[in-house]
């Protein structure tokens, strides 16, 4: 193939990419594929232990989508993972397979919390979990959430050690069901 055709095959390429992120119909599944590919790289990475920040208090509480309140103060001295997230969020899409897997790993572990939080509407959240056929419960928040957190952009997820220190704060999508997450969810538990 001519150096000329090579040029315009790219240059149509490019204009079909392009055209398929303005349709609003293509942009999410595109984004979510792209979230996806990037997910399965990162892995979260632990903060040193010099560099933790530790909770100064557990006073929040949430309800999950069938009402109950959950009062985070019952989660201390057990190792908490929190993601924040939203449906309409490619990167939160992208990354929800892998946590979902890493809570059914955990979910009969009574020393494990996982805390999925949503500022959504209830039905919204509920759907989104049915359509996927995912098996872990969500949550809103009822109060602000500890002032560690500091929330300013979603995929946002922490893993807090039974001292309560944020050992793990990974902004962005991830690979959350890999070896090196499993591992320090276990470290922790046997802490």
């Amino acid at each position: 193939m001519s150096k000329s055709k090579k040029s315009k095959l790219f240059n149509i390429l490019i204009f079909v990419v392009i055209l398929l992120m303005i349709i609003p119909q293509t942009r999410q599944p595109i984004q979510v594929f792209l979230q996806k590919g990037i997910a399965m790289v990162i892995k979260p990475s632990v903060i040193d232990a010099s560099e933790r920040l530790k909770l100064t208090n557990y006073d929040w509480t949430l309800k999950d989508l069938e009402g109950e309140t959950f009062d985070f103060s019952s989660a201390e001295g057990k190792v908490i993972v929190i993601n924040f997230w939203a449906t309409w969020c490619p990167p939160c899409i992208a990354e929800m397979p892998s946590l979902d897997k890493l809570y059914q790993n955990y979910k009969s572990n009574d020393d494990v919390i996982f805390l999925f939080v949503s500022n959504e509407e209830t039905d919204i959240i509920r759907s989104f979990i049915n359509k996927k056929a995912y098996s872990f419960n969500a949550y809103q928040s009822l109060t602000n959430y500890p002032q560690e957190f500091n929330v300013s952009s979603i995929p946002r997820t922490f893993i807090i050690s039974k001292e309560g220190e944020i050992v793990v704060d990974k902004s962005g999508a991830a690979d959350w069901n890999s070896e090196k997450v499993t591992k320090t969810i276990d470290g922790l538990l046997n802490n």
